[in-house]
């Protein structure tokens, strides 16, 4: 079998041929990868362009609602003040200024003493709202209308409930109100109703018991305070009695008045360090010499309260008493308060002042082993004990007042009782 071989010129030009048209498959090849590539990269771009621009109408909607409105959130120190609270936030002069005078006629703002607000802002940035919350039933509200800008306070919706309290003295009336799950707040107010007949610093004993029918305020869910209390009872070892609560004030059941002239102490003391003695055997000086009064034994600081309505007719340093205060009350009766570390607001010879106002707190000044109040009492120009003397009572129900009294009484009789 016979084999050709071409010619050299023959091969080479066959050899260009063959690689022309490989070359030709690879561009077309090359080609139709690129076209593909481009066109999985358009779709794929112009996919997610349209995802992109496609919006939800409720969505759409909803924002639009939204969107007009950004609120700024601040609280109001205690010590501090809500102008200064708003400056700190960098809110501008003119808006705290406008916030300011809008709520003076319905804010003393002397008296708050802290407090959260919120504004609230258009997306221009202009103020639209500002809410102001002193505390949680006190809410003022700024609102822009067509007329400017109009303040008002907010009604906030409270819950009262009648609530039964009562309880059992292991240690002090603070700790067995504590135990049952009661403020310190009920505690002060069950202890004033009491306090011309009960001394809880001193005459409560182990077992005694109370109990006493108080509203309770509530903001929804949230407590928020006491309200009145419309009977207390407590029961010692010595007796018993009732205050019923009648157009403000508390009686007996007999309807005598449970306020006194006098208060049974002038200030919550931690124990009697000395009693009233003709003869005592003085501390500091020795040998045997009257004690016409009575020492409380209290922390440096505590507040010292006027036992009854007077005028003070002196306040100034008085030798051994150091720092004195005495009070002239009607009925030929004095007080004196003496070792005082300081004097109380407005105290000064010929000022007046109301049963419980606090007239100095207690220290050691003059000649004294440590803090301690030394209180005494004259009546009709002789030093009387403070311990044992009995005050005038209080003005009693009028008697063309006694019949809706003691339908008053048997109501809260019976919640007692319950």
């Amino acid at each position: 079998m016979m084999h050709f071989e071409p010619k050299k010129s023959d091969r080479i030009r066959n050899d260009l041929a063959r690689g022309k048209r490989g070359r030709k498959r690879w561009f077309l090849v090359g080609g139709i990868f690129l076209v593909t590539v481009g066109l999985v990269a358009y779709l794929t771009f112009s996919s997610k362009q349209v995802d992109l621009s496609v919006e939800d109408p409720a969505a759409t909607q909803s924002s639009s609602e939204e969107a007009p409105h950004q609120a700024i959130e601040g609280e109001v120190e205690q010590k501090s003040s809500l102008f200064q609270s708003l400056a700190e936030k960098n809110i501008p002069v003119e808006w705290i200024n406008l916030i300011v005078s809008k709520l003076k006629p319905h804010v003393d703002f002397r008296k708050i003493k802290g407090g959260t607000y919120r504004i609230i802002t258009d997306v221009k940035g202009q103020l639209v709202k500002f809410v102001f919350e002193p505390g949680p039933t006190e809410i003022y509200e700024i609102e822009k209308d067509s007329q400017g800008y109009t303040a008002q306070r907010k009604e906030v919706p409270l819950d009262f409930y009648l609530t039964e309290v009562e309880g059992e003295i292991r240690s002090s009336l603070f700790e067995a109100m504590e135990k049952i799950g009661e403020g310190d707040q009920l505690v002060i107010a069950f202890a004033e109703i009491l306090a011309w007949e009960i001394d809880f610093y001193k005459d409560i004993r182990e077992g005694d018991r109370f109990r006493l029918v108080v509203e309770k305020v509530y903001k929804g869910e949230q407590f928020i305070q006491y309200g009145t209390i419309h009977g207390v009872e407590y029961r010692g070892k010595d007796g018993s009695i009732r205050g019923i609560e009648y157009r403000g004030e508390y009686y007996d059941e007999s309807g005598a008045s449970l306020r006194k002239a006098f208060l049974k102490s002038p200030l919550r003391f931690n124990r009697i360090s000395s009693r009233f003695s003709r003869a005592r055997k003085h501390p500091i000086l020795g040998g045997l010499r009257p004690h016409l009064g009575v020492d409380y034994a209290a922390a440096v600081g505590t507040p010292i309260w006027a036992v009854a309505d007077g005028t003070v007719f002196s306040c100034r340093w008085n030798g051994g008493f150091g720092k004195q205060v005495v009070l002239r009350h009607p009925n030929g009766y004095q007080t004196y308060y003496g070792h005082l570390s300081r004097y109380g607001r407005g105290i000064k010879k010929g000022a007046r002042v109301k049963q419980k106002q606090i007239i100095g707190y207690v220290g050691s000044t003059g000649l004294s082993t440590g803090p301690h109040l030394d209180y005494r009492l004259v009546r009709d120009g002789r030093f009387k004990n403070p311990l044992k003397e009995i005050f005038p009572a209080g003005q009693p129900v009028r008697r063309r007042e006694m019949d809706a009294y003691q339908r008053r009484r048997d109501e809260v009789v019976e919640w007692l009782q319950t």
